[in-house]
């Protein structure tokens, strides 16, 4: 990354949060919790564990399963509706059902690539994007994830013997990110730029708040996640420099004093039982006013042989705990 985009996406993050926090984009909120915060649960955190990602649930077992847990919301994955629809269900009647169980959609993740610097790619990408958002808007969610797919390698160096591909300029991802956003609200659906720890494009903070900031769109947002600020090297007081607006979904998990070089997804604890801050992060989201959903998302290995049920309810008392409510 250049010197000159690196001024830049500083100048951006300072300015940018605070632009974006004055701007009422965000969605109507939900009532919060006697907490102050809106609790969901990550479809992740529930898989079964067959050696490597872990396979998802049903849909109707992971509804099942935030319901019996108290949780007020689900956030999805794409993959899983999907399944559901490939499988001969209708994601109309799918969301009927969500909504009977008491639950809402705040947001999907999505893996469409729409920030990867070849044309043709991003051309598919912003294709994937549109049926995901169609299969979202279906079940009622409002919102989905954008991550740095297919930019989580390379190098600012081209003459780089291990090049691969390259890190992209920031600016260019803002063009980018607006043209999502732009299919977007086409399709009743915000796509929110996610940190992505250990992408070489969007690893910080300061990153995705420049995207979000430059893209020319008011319905610009971002998706921190506590691991993902931890392993791409953010400072949790960057979170100051945000505002309601500027926060699509918040990610909650936590993680062992372990370097970040080495920390992986499959790492992620239960808030609480590691060293992240979390108190002052949920302190800074009170603060600031925010009343979105925090979002519990974990990859464990260990939580996935265990009983899912459980995990869930362990999973929301451990975040009520530290979010003091």
């Amino acid at each position: 990354m250049s010197a000159d985009v690196t001024r830049r996406a500083w100048i951006a993050g300072v300015t940018g949060g605070v632009a974006m926090a004055a701007t009422d984009v965000q969605a109507e909120q939900p009532a919060a919790a006697p907490s102050g915060f809106n609790f969901c649960l990550n479809t992740s955190t529930v898989r079964m564990d067959d050696g490597g990602w872990g396979k998802s649930r049903s849909i109707l077992d992971l509804i099942d399963i935030a319901t019996k847990a108290g949780y007020p919301a689900i956030e999805p994955w794409v993959s899983e509706l999907d399944a559901y629809a490939k499988g001969g269900g209708s994601l109309k009647e799918l969301g009927k059902r969500i909504a009977d169980a008491g639950l809402k959609v705040p947001d999907a993740i999505g893996f469409a690539e729409w920030i990867v610097e070849d044309p043709e790619r991003r051309k598919k990408g912003l294709e994937q994007a549109k049926r995901d958002m169609d299969m979202v808007r279906q079940v009622g969610a409002v919102r989905i994830a954008a991550p740095p797919v297919g930019a989580t390698g390379g190098t600012s160096r081209r003459d780089d013997p291990k090049f691969t591909q390259p890190v992209i300029d920031l600016l260019s991802a803002a063009d980018r990110y607006r043209a999502l956003l732009e299919l977007g609200k086409s399709m009743g659906v915000t796509p929110v730029v996610e940190v992505w720890g250990f992408s070489k494009t969007l690893r910080r903070l300061g990153e995705v708040l420049l995207v979000a900031t430059e893209c020319g769109s008011p319905e610009g947002c971002v998706l921190p996640d506590v691991y993902h600020l931890y392993k791409g090297g953010s400072d949790f007081a960057g979170l100051h420099l945000l505002g309601p607006a500027a926060i699509g979904i918040f990610h909650v998990n936590d993680y062992p004093k372990i370097d970040r070089e080495t920390i992986a997804d499959k790492d992620r604890v239960y808030p609480g039982d590691g060293v992240a801050p979390l108190k002052e992060v949920f302190a800074t989201l009170r603060a600031m006013n925010y009343r979105g959903y925090v979002s519990l998302e974990l990859f464990n290995r260990e939580y996935w042989k265990r009983d899912p049920l459980e995990v869930a309810k362990t999973g929301l008392a451990k975040m009520k705990a530290v979010a003091g409510g």
